[in-house]
């Protein structure tokens, strides 16, 4: 169980997860329905597996590749840790249990799932032919948000769908800085990223402009949020500006003369984040 939890990076669950709920606490505070924990528990069962296929199949496409970088080859799969074909099954089991558990949640959710597998399953391709894998990993995450608001109200708004692009281009940007410390490795081995097409200190800068471009779309969301809900307070206000502070924080310690903070940028500033603005709206949202 551990290895598998290690396959996946469990851990970065904290991304997309609090996105989610933040959807899901919007769906119920816009239509007022009255609250169903079971909804919520296939939400979040519904969140787990889709990335457990998607980080799984990740894995077991790229195992050549992850053998090759030394950065990676003690991964799970190329130190036989798990084997390939033991994987692959994880993979077809953790999209049946998605694509089953969005049936009993409503049609829209269980026609859109093949959509979605596609998506998410497909990103793993496309380091192969696309420096904008990048961009299709924020689509995969960005999906959190507006599926969770489908889940409670089996309708389109234009809020999720701005925080969905709001994690778009966050995912997108902090994954370019993550890609930094393999631009050597991608260009020996023919891989597209846009560290490895750009350069460094362009790619820096790619990443600086895509979390612009979040930072705004937060703010259009939340601006559309706090004129249709009434009583977001401090809390909402809050959960905005400390999402953007650590946006510019993660940028003010990377530098393409100095990459050791690399995995700090990546995985502690953004899931605080995400964490922090999850918490923080939620609760201004149910009080």
């Amino acid at each position: 169980m551990k290895a598998y939890f290690s396959l996946v990076k469990f851990s970065h669950t904290v991304f997309a997860l609090p996105f989610a709920m933040v959807g899901t606490a919007l769906g119920y505070k816009m239509y007022q329905v009255d609250f169903d924990i079971y909804l919520l528990i296939k939400i979040l069962i519904c969140m787990v597996s889709a990335r457990n296929a998607a980080m799984a199949f990740n894995r077991y496409i790229d195992k050549d590749i992850d053998k090759l970088n030394p950065r990676t080859s003690n991964r799970e799969i190329p130190s036989n840790v798990i084997s390939p074909k033991y994987a692959l099954i994880f993979v077809i089991l953790n999209c049946i249990i998605f694509c089953i558990t969005t049936l009993y949640i409503n049609n829209l959710c269980f026609y859109l799932s093949p959509i979605a597998l596609l998506v998410i399953l497909g990103y793993s391709y496309t380091k192969r032919f696309t420096f904008l894998c990048h961009f299709i990993l924020g689509i995969g995450l960005g999906l959190a948000p507006i599926g969770a608001y489908l889940a409670v109200t089996n309708e389109f708004n234009i809020i999720p769908v701005l925080y969905g692009i709001t994690v778009i281009f966050w995912v997108g940007g902090f994954d370019i800085i993550y890609a930094l410390q393999d631009s050597s490795f991608d260009i020996e081995n023919k891989l597209y990223s846009i560290p490895s097409k750009f350069g460094i200190d362009n790619a820096i800068q790619i990443s600086m402009i895509f979390h612009n471009i979040s930072a705004i779309c937060l703010i259009c969301a939340g601006y559309l949020a706090y004129n249709k809900i009434e009583n977001l307070g401090i809390l909402f206000i809050l959960a905005n500006l400390l999402f953007i502070a650590l946006l510019v924080f993660q940028h003010s310690i990377v530098r393409k003369k100095d990459m050791s903070k690399i995995n700090l940028a990546f995985f502690t500033t953004n899931g605080i984040a995400s964490v922090l603005f999850g918490t923080l709206y939620i609760i201004d949202l149910i009080n």
